[in-house]
């Protein structure tokens, strides 16, 4: 490693540690080692435009403000309706409701924390009313908020997608079933936890008659994956204009079907979506310049080289690869991750001989169990937030789905056909 390299590191991870913002932290790293280098300042500038000039990075905005459109319009309500009617009689079901309501919800959002924190909000409570500790919702709202990393649309695999040059298309696919079967994982902890802990159920199962009411009620909502993600995999629109279509529909859906939409909402409402663009954002356009310096003193090829030269053996690395990137995931914001360590990991992944969207899928998934692992995750945070409750409290309940998390993790690493599947109906 270079010696500005080096020192540039360092800076960065001195400032990171001491408590500093990310963007601002990759800025002024970015110019301690431009300055070290001898590289005009002006380069700076240059690379931070440079870093958000993309197309696809358009569809950011647009899938935050759809998503917060669609929380305050009443559609995340609307889902977690529909879900208990499913599960309401079910050993576990309240907990059960939670993850299919964040999976429904993910599906419409694209963000950890936007998904825990509309779910958390509403479920948190009414399972804690129901005799559930609340540090066990807590941590299941906080485990729940990344599957809205994994089902499309989402916006990591977008970042990704940029990062690596790949179908955002096919990434999106490729996270579907992992985020289905994380989902599945997490229910089961539901009903064992319920089991173990006598809270039984004395809600009968829901009548059709009630199911036909929660689903009539909830179409809209229960549409809006439909259009946008159909619209995408139809060759209707592309990711980005899916976004667009996506506020179009929310807009219209929340002032004009259920009403809970009002016009003197939509300036907090955007105002709220501008401030956590502007945050990914300004993260990116940061991270752009510290990842080119980066480039230009060879630390991807040096850290590919180092982590190769490990094992021949392309079960260790792989393994040493997840360890890695799921401490990365938990110390530092994900997207700036992808940003930073992308010529790294593409080159190991080519090196590896793995197909660029499974490795992809790999990558984003790591990330996304970091945004609900302590001591940094983004999720956690909300979680805390909404239940008031310290993060070592949750953390301790966070364990045995953060252990079904890891299983599915290792399926999809070395059961490449998992992700693979949907993505090759695109050819």
């Amino acid at each position: 490693m270079s010696e500005v390299a080096l020192v540039t590191v360092i800076v960065f991870l001195v400032l990171m540690f001491g408590g500093l913002p990310i963007a601002i932290t990759l800025g002024f790293a970015s110019a301690v080692g431009l300055y070290i280098a001898d590289i005009d300042m002006v380069v700076l500038g240059q690379r931070i435009i440079s870093g958000t000039q993309s197309f696809t990075l358009l569809a950011i905005p647009g899938f935050v403000l759809t998503g917060d459109l669609m929380m305050r319009g009443g559609l995340s309500t609307r889902l977690v309706r529909i879900c208990h009617t499913l599960v309401q009689h079910v050993t576990g079901g309240l907990g059960m409701v939670t993850v299919l309501s964040a999976s429904f919800f993910a599906a419409i959002s694209g963000s950890a924390p936007a998904t825990t924190a509309a779910i958390g909000s509403i479920m948190i409570p009414e399972m804690e009313k129901n005799g559930y500790p609340r540090r066990f919702p807590t941590a299941l709202a906080t485990a729940s908020g990344p599957i809205g990393q994994m089902i499309p649309p989402s916006i990591p695999m977008i970042i990704w997608g940029v990062v690596s040059e790949q179908s955002i298309a096919k990434l999106f696919l490729a996270g579907i079933i992992p985020g289905f079967l994380i989902a599945v994982g997490l229910m089961t902890v539901c009903y064992f936890y319920a089991r173990k802990m006598g809270i039984g159920t004395s809600v009968k199962r829901a009548t059709k008659k009630e199911m036909m009411v929660a689903f009539n009620d909830g179409k809209w909502a229960l549409l809006a994956p439909f259009v946008i993600l159909g619209g995408i995999y139809g060759g209707i629109f592309t990711p980005t204009e899916a976004s667009a279509v996506g506020v179009t529909y929310a807009l219209f859906v929340g002032l004009f079907v259920y009403r809970e939409l009002k016009i003197r909402d939509l300036y907090s409402v955007v105002l709220q979506s501008c401030r956590t663009t502007g945050i990914v954002c300004f993260i990116i356009a940061t991270a752009s310049a510290f990842g080119w310096l980066m480039a230009i003193e060879e630390l991807p090829s040096t850290l590919t080289n180092a982590i190769l030269s490990v094992s021949s053996n392309p079960i260790v690395i792989l393994l040493l690869l997840n360890i890695m990137l799921l401490f990365i995931g938990a110390i530092m914001d994900n997207i700036a991750a992808m940003i930073i360590l992308g010529g790294v990991l593409t080159s190991l992944g080519a090196n590896l001989g793995l197909d660029p969207t499974h490795f992809g899928a790999i990558v984003v998934i790591n990330f996304a169990i970091g945004m609900a692992t302590p001591p940094f995750g983004y999720s956690l945070f909300v979680g805390s937030a909404i239940s008031k409750l310290p993060i070592e409290e949750i953390a301790k309940a966070l364990i045995p789905m953060f252990i079904v998390q890891v299983i599915v993790l290792l399926l999809i690493t070395f059961v490449p056909f998992i992700t693979l599947t949907l993505p090759s109906l695109l050819g």
